[in-house]
């Protein structure tokens, strides 16, 4: 009779673990994203920035939406081991394929005390794409983003000021 209850006992066991097992897939991450920058020889290089989107799977309907705290970051003000949480939200425990930030139209640079606009191609259109390949891992992760100013910001022959991201994960 003992060998009946310790068998029930272990399949008690083993379903147990297994059905936690099976619903790790069901857990969620709550993810922060963080940004910061690289030193450039400007006085501000201010980008509007409207939403921050996660791509988790290779589907388009994989898209979720942060919650931003939207606003004009002056990329410089990100130097030296400072950072900016700029979006967090939960998601799915898995692997962060995309993120994409989705920008607005007050983006400048102040030079020399002028301050100049700066265009951003498909910036407010199909956002800013950074390939992050990232498993997620544990209860909240982070992920921060150096956005490389100057690497980023061009000077047409014009004088006009263009904004060709370079973004990194860290």
């Amino acid at each position: 009779m003992k060998k009946v209850l310790y068998s029930f006992a272990f399949l008690g066991l083993f379903v147990s673990v297994l059905f936690m097992a099976c619903n790790k897939e069901n857990e969620s991450t709550r993810v922060k994203i963080r940004l910061t920058d690289n030193p450039y020889n400007a006085e501000e290089v201010n980008v509007d920035i409207r939403e921050v989107h996660v791509k988790f799977r290779d589907d388009e309907n994989s898209w979720l939406t942060l919650d931003t705290e939207q606003g004009v970051y002056n990329l410089l003000g990100l130097q030296n081991g400072i950072d900016t949480l700029l979006a967090e939200g939960d998601l799915p425990t898995n692997h962060v394929k995309e993120i994409r930030f989705v920008l607005g139209n007050d983006n400048s640079i102040m030079i020399d005390g002028n301050v100049y606009p700066m265009t951003i191609p498909s910036g407010s259109e199909s956002g800013l794409k950074l390939k992050v390949s990232k498993t997620l891992s544990g209860a909240v992760d982070s992920i921060l983003v150096d956005f490389d100013a100057a690497l980023s910001v061009h000077q047409t022959g014009t004088g006009d000021y263009h904004l060709k991201p370079v973004l990194k994960i860290k």
